[in-house]
C-alpha cells in the first residue's frame, strides 16, 4: 500500500488515484468509490446508502455481503440500535485512511448519535451529486481558492472582473464540502441540521471570498425533514447576506463601530464615543451585522471583502451564481437512539426502593388519584403532524446536546 500524492489542482486525477488505492487493497471499483467518499466526508454509513451508490438492492445479498466483509477485515465497526431497526457502520481503519493520504482524519474517531446522524445527512447530500468533485481538506480549498483568484486577476475568459485584495490568504472552514462540476462550477454545500439559522448566516460570509472569484458557483442547501419548513427563511437570509451588498459609506461605519466597540468592550471610553456607540447599536444590531462582528474579531478588516462587493449579487442577477434548495427524501430519526460506547451506570437497588423524605422539608404527596387524559382525538393534520415533528426535533437536539455538555 503507497500514499498518493497527486496535485491538490487536479481534482478529478486526485480522486481516481485514491479509488485506485482503494482497488489496490483487494476491493472492486464502485466499492472503493464509495468507501473514499465515506471517510472523506463522514466515517460512517448505513447499507442504504451504498446499495443506492452501487444500484443494488438494499438488504440484499451482495449489500450484505460487502459490509459482513468489512467488519471481518477489520475494516469498519458496526454500531447496534436500540430497537435494531437500523445498523450504522464506522469505517475506522488506518491503513485505508492511510492510502488515501488522509491517515489522521477526524472521521475515524467515535462520534456522539447526534453528531453521527448529521455525517450521515452530508454523505446523502454527497452522493446525490456523483457528478462533483468534492474538496475536504483545507489544503485543496486553498488551492481552489488561490488559482481562483489568479484567473480573475489576469482577467482569465468567463471570469467576472473583481479586484483581488492583497494580504494574508483568508483560510476557508473545513466542515463543509467544496465541490468542483462541469464546466469549473464551484459547488457549496450546506447541510442545515438545526433550526438555529445563524450557522448558516456565518457560512455565507466565510464563503463570500470564494463566491467573488468563482466565474460559476451554486449554492445548494440540503434540508432533512422536517427542518425543510424554515426554507423560506433561508431564502431572506441569502438575499440578504449575497443579493444586498454593502455601500462604501456603511462599511466605513461599519469599521468605525467595530474597532471602538472592541476598545469599549476592555476600558471606559469617551461619553461622546459611548453615544455614538449606542446609535450603532441599534443601527447594526441585526443578526447579519453581528454575525459580521463575531468574524472581524478574529479575520479582521478582510471580512469586508465579501459585502462590498457587487460581483455576488450581479453573478446572482446574469444566471452564473445558482441557489438550489433540497429536501432529502430520507428519514433519520430511526438512528438516533444509538447505543452508546459506554452505557450508563446501574442505580443501587436498595437506593431505588428507598422511602422517606430524603430532601428535607415538602409538601406530602397528595392521595387522590390524579385526572385521567382525555381521550384520544381524532387523527393529525399535515400542518399538525408537521408542527409535532419540529418540536420532538428540537427536544431531541437540545436533549443531545445537553448529554454532550455533561459528558
Amino acid at each position: 500500500m503507497t500514499n498518493p500524492h497527486v496535485s491538490s489542482l487536479d481534482w478529478t486525477k486526485a480522486h481516481e488515484q485514491r479509488v485506485q488505492a482503494v482497488m489496490d487493497c483487494g476491493f472492486t471499483r464502485r466499492q472503493a468509490q464509495f468507501l473514499v467518499l465515506v471517510m472523506r466526508h463522514a466515517g460512517v454509513c448505513v447499507p442504504r446508502q451504498y446499495a443506492n451508490a452501487a444500484g443494488i438492492a438494499n438488504g440484499g445479498r451482495r449489500c450484505n455481503a460487502f459490509f459482513d466483509r468489512l467488519v471481518r477485515r477489520g475494516v469498519a465497526r458496526e454500531i447496534r440500535c436500540v430497537h435494531n431497526r437500523a445498523r450504522l457502520y464506522l469505517v475506522d481503519h488506518k491503513p485505508l485512511y492511510f492510502v488515501i493520504g488522509e491517515v489522521s482524519s477526524r472521521h475515524r474517531r467515535t462520534v456522539s448519535p447526534r453528531l453521527a446522524v448529521e455525517r450521515l445527512m452530508l454523505l446523502d447530500a454527497v452522493l446525490a451529486r456523483p457528478d462533483v468533485r468534492w474538496l475536504t481538506t483545507a489544503a485543496e480549498k486553498a488551492a481552489l481558492l488561490d488559482r481562483l483568484r489568479t484567473d480573475a486577476s489576469v482577467g482569465a475568459a468567463g471570469a467576472p472582473s473583481i479586484a483581488v485584495a492583497s494580504g494574508p490568504a483568508l483560510q476557508l472552514p473545513s466542515a463543509s464540502p467544496i465541490g468542483v462540476g462541469s464546466g469549473n462550477r464551484v459547488v457549496l454545500l450546506f447541510v442545515v441540521t438545526q433550526p438555529d439559522i445563524e450557522p448558516f448566516r456565518a457560512f455565507l460570509q466565510a464563503h463570500a471570498a470564494l463566491l467573488r472569484a468563482a466565474p460559476m458557483w451554486t449554492l445548494r442547501v440540503a434540508f432533512p425533514r422536517p427542518l425543510d419548513r424554515a426554507s423560506d427563511t433561508y431564502e431572506a437570509v441569502i438575499h440578504e447576506e449575497l443579493g444586498s451588498p454593502l455601500h462604501s459609506a456603511t462599511i466605513s461605519e461599519l469599521k468605525w463601530y467595530f474597532e471602538h466597540r472592541r476598545i469599549a468592550a476592555r476600558e471606559a471610553v469617551h461619553p461622546m464615543t459611548q453615544q455614538a456607540l449606542d446609535v450603532g447599536a441599534n443601527t447594526f444590531g441585526t443578526p447579519r451585522f453581528k454575525a459580521m462582528y463575531q468574524r472581524w474579531l478574529r479575520r479582521g478588516n478582510a471580512v469586508f471583502e465579501g459585502p462590498s462587493s457587487h460581483a455576488i449579487a450581479e453573478a446572482l442577477r446574469a444566471g452564473r451564481g445558482r441557489v438550489e434548495l433540497v429536501v432529502l427524501p430520507l428519514s433519520y430519526r430511526h438512528l438516533s437512539p444509538l447505543v452508546t460506547e459506554t452505557p450508563a451506570r446501574p442505580e443501587s437497588m436498595d437506593q431505588g426502593l428507598s422511602r422517606g423524605n430524603t430532601r428535607g422539608n415538602r409538601p406530602p404527596r397528595a392521595l387522590n388519584a390524579r385526572p385521567q387524559p382525555p381521550g384520544e382525538a381524532g387523527p393529525l393534520s399535515i400542518r399538525e403532524q408537521q408542527e409535532r415533528d419540529w418540536r420532538r426535533l428540537v427536544e431531541w437536539q437540545n436533549a443531545q446536546k445537553a448529554q454532550e455538555f455533561r459528558q
